[in-house]
């Protein structure tokens, strides 16, 4: 079920050179009200192109949860903390979910 309180909710996606640095980044943003939640999952192997090479790192994947209408000052937070030169930042629509959670989410991210 969607939320019913006009405000959308939605997962943000990024990643990470280390969990210390996710876990620092993280919660500067749920201590400034940006995200409800973060979640770390430490251990990621991505594999990529880069600047026409392929590339192996191993990253940690941060989820965030918060409102849509958040979701460009949690970018911007992930930015100015982040030492990618592109940090991998995806604005994830969450269509439904337990409206209590959801709630929760907005709650949590009300001035």
């Amino acid at each position: 079920m969607a939320p019913h309180n006009g405000y959308g909710t939605v997962l943000i996606y990024t990643t990470w050179p280390s969990p210390v640095e996710a876990e620092a980044a993280g919660r500067a943003i749920v201590a400034d009200g940006l995200a409800a939640c973060v979640n770390i999952l430490p251990g990621m192997v991505s594999i990529y192109r880069w600047q026409g090479e392929i590339e192996r790192a191993q990253e940690t994947v941060m989820l965030l949860k918060t409102r849509e209408d958040l979701a460009e000052a949690v970018a911007q937070a992930v930015r100015a903390r982040h030492s990618y030169e592109v940090p991998a930042i995806l604005f994830l629509p969450v269509s439904g979910g337990d409206e209590a959670y959801l709630d929760w989410i907005e709650a949590e991210t009300e001035e």
